[in-house]
């Protein structure tokens, strides 16, 4: 098994940055009294919603994007070409107008092969192996006409743009795209999920004892055996207990359904069950030892009690929605049916008593096999992992802004935590549950500011609603007044 520390180094074009764990205050006692008459700047936002989406890489959603750090083109050609090593020469990235795509696999040695030292030339060859690789070395099948391109090639260097995502493309031209928005992980989805609630992707082999923690970028989908007996696998601190000390309200939001990841990611396994009571590779709240010590089970709830919550003006403070696999855009599921459930949740926020106080935060968990062509930065043994596509959707967007800073999920933690925690941090020096995690990622020096995004002096932007099942927009190449590649 590869050193995952020594792997993510030896990619690195730069030394790795040193991640300073600066003291951070802890949560003061009658912190809610003193949030409570906190006004103006970031204390605008009293509701974070945090809607993450799966397996799609910048490049392949916004990659063609005017202004972004997009594919390198010359007059609408692109001027990158990724080796193929079954049919030889190269394939270089295509508009793809389906949308149903195969990607690639998407575990830790996946991304050490595309990421390929900081050549970023792997995901053609990554796309040919196992399962993922069926329709790439079969391209003419006819199981495989909408999962490659017209000249045969893998969709894993396919991108889309405002014909197939056009809803997003909107939100990225009135409110703010990021285009430096990388995974925290260089793994898959539970790895992702982890460190989204928490900082951090570990396992801990010795039960109930945080110190036998360590990092994990392999993590395997945790199975109870003895449902009332058995310990909670997920030991170390979570954002949850933060929250729940200072008396902020949460709430992580499922869809009820399946999803298709599974042990090692595989995309083609049986669908497994989802929901409020199955802690699984998208719902991992529920195997953390704060959320039971706490009592905070039932803060995890199915995803209608957001949509309720948004028309009423009840939303928490803090929220996270995870889609089913049929609305995800894991492959395989359709982009389209993903944009319309992204859809119907935005709309919901923005037509309901809350809009005028919150801020959403829409991003996909890794990069889904997908090419990308900017190379991680290391923070640490971890990450960052590839490029995904990152959008901020609020009154108070500055609207049309291209956020170029280095951000990943941990930077919705800092938000969350400057926002609602007076600048409390997941650090085990402040926070009384000390654990082994080998920094605070949050206090990494690379990481950008999301307040760096937001204009709180402006008038407050009106709701975008748009239909869940929008006509095409207009290819990005007569945006940018360039020839159609």
């Amino acid at each position: 098994m590869p050193n995952p520390v020594g792997s993510l180094r030896r990619f690195a074009l730069v030394a790795a940055l040193a991640v300073v764990a600066g003291a951070c205050a802890a949560v003061a006692e009658g912190h809610l009294q003193g949030r409570a008459e906190a006004t103006g700047g970031i204390h605008t936002i009293r509701h974070v919603i945090v809607i993450m989406q799966e397996n799609r890489s910048f490049d392949s959603y916004f990659g063609t994007y005017p202004g972004a750090d997009g594919i390198p083109m010359d007059n609408g050609r692109p001027t990158v070409c990724v080796p193929d090593p079954q049919a030889g020469g190269c394939v270089s990235p295509f508009h793809d107008p389906s949308l149903v795509n195969e990607g690639g696999p998407h575990g830790y040695p996946d991304a050490m092969a595309d990421i390929d030292g900081g050549r970023m030339d792997g995901f053609v060859a990554s796309a040919l192996e196992g399962r993922h690789g069926f329709c790439a070395q079969n391209p003419f099948s006819p199981d495989c006409t909408q999962y490659v391109g017209r000249k045969g090639q893998p969709d894993a260097m396919g991108w889309h743009d405002a014909r197939e995502i056009p809803n997003y493309w909107a939100y990225a031209r009135n409110f703010v795209l990021q285009d430096r928005m990388f995974e925290p992980v260089a793994s898959w989805s539970l790895p992702a999920h982890l460190a989204m609630v928490s900082g951090w992707s570990a396992s801990c082999p010795v039960p109930d004892e945080v110190q036998s923690c360590r990092t994990d970028l392999y993590a395997k989908p945790y199975k109870k055996k003895e449902p009332a007996n058995d310990p909670t696998p997920y030991q170390w601190t979570d954002i949850t207990y933060l929250l729940h000390q200072a008396g902020v309200s949460w709430s992580y939001y499922v869809a009820p359904g399946t999803q298709p990841d599974c042990e090692d990611d595989a995309m083609f396994c049986a669908p497994q069950p989802q929901g409020v009571g199955t802690p699984e590779i998208w719902n991992p709240l529920p195997e953390f030892q704060t959320v039971h010590q706490d009592g905070q089970l039932g803060n995890i709830q199915p995803v209608r009690e957001f949509l309720a919550a948004a028309q009423t003006g009840t939303l928490p403070a803090v929220s996270w929605i995870v889609p089913n696999g049929e609305v995800s855009e894991h492959p395989p599921a359709s982009i389209g049916a993903g944009q319309a459930w992204v859809t119907r949740l935005v709309n919901a926020v923005m037509e309901g008593p809350d809009w005028t106080s919150s801020a959403i935060f829409l991003s996909w968990d890794d990069w889904g096999g997908f090419y990308d062509h900017v190379v991680p930065p290391v923070v640490d043994g971890a990450g960052y992992g590839l490029r995904v596509p990152g959008l901020v959707i609020s009154p108070y967007a500055r609207p049309g802004f291209i956020d170029h800073q280095t951000l990943s999920f941990d930077a919705y933690l800092k938000f969350i935590e400057d926002d609602f925690l007076n600048g409390a941090r997941l650090d085990p020096a402040t926070d009384g549950r000390p654990d082994p995690r080998p920094d605070v990622r949050e206090a990494a020096p690379v990481l950008g500011d999301l307040q760096a995004e937001f204009d709180f002096s402006q008038p407050p932007l009106a709701p975008l609603v748009l239909p869940r099942l929008p006509s095409p927009g207009p290819s990005s190449m007569q945006e940018r007044g360039e020839a159609r590649s």
